[in-house]
């Protein structure tokens, strides 16, 4: 089911978090510290908005990592339910990748984010305030190839120190799986 990106605030600090990569690894948002940007990627495997983003995605991730730009992706789909979201197959996903792939198992994360959807994208700046919360770019799986160019926008934008950019498209994709009550519990 299609769902669109929460409204956050720009601004709005980023919640911290600490989360294991499909091999155990912890990560946290604080190892980025002193990077110039930092984007925070929910995402998914089997989410085909994701899917038809993916090699445009970690072509950002190589574009903009010599200019001091991290990129996080955070996996918070139920994988009992989406087993293709389960860690070994983001482990697969994540050589593609070239940035950490992390899983959020008990989706505490994206409730800290308000994340709604994957892609669901989050650019900070130096200091972990939000730039931009929005599109990656306005393609859609089976139409043009993904491009990213919403979000290079964006992040050209905030390495030359503008203001940020407006409109914010929100993002459009598969809605976050949520486990439900009983499950999350256990």
């Amino acid at each position: 089911m299609a769902a669109n990106s929460n409204p956050i605030a720009i601004g709005s600090k980023a919640p911290d978090f600490s989360l294991p990569d499909p091999a155990g690894r912890m990560q946290a948002l604080r190892d980025h510290a002193g990077s110039a940007a930092t984007l925070v990627a929910f995402i998914c495997n089997h989410c085909p908005y994701v899917v038809h983003m993916r090699d445009a995605l970690a072509q950002y991730a190589r574009d903009f990592a010599g200019r001091g730009v991290r990129v996080i992706g955070i996996n918070s789909n139920d994988a009992q339910a989406y087993p293709a979201d389960a860690p070994e197959h983001m482990a697969e996903w994540a050589p593609l990748l070239g940035f950490p792939y992390l899983v959020d198992a008990d989706q505490a994360v994206a409730r800290a984010y308000d994340a709604a959807c994957t892609p669901d994208l989050y650019l900070y700046d130096a200091t972990l305030h939000l730039y931009y919360h929005g599109r990656f770019d306005p393609q859609r799986p089976g139409g043009a190839p993904a491009d990213g160019s919403d979000l290079r926008r964006a992040t050209e934008a905030l390495l030359a120190g503008a203001a940020p950019p407006e409109p914010q498209w929100p993002s459009v994709g598969c809605s976050i799986k949520w486990k439900s009550a009983g499950a999350a519990a256990s």
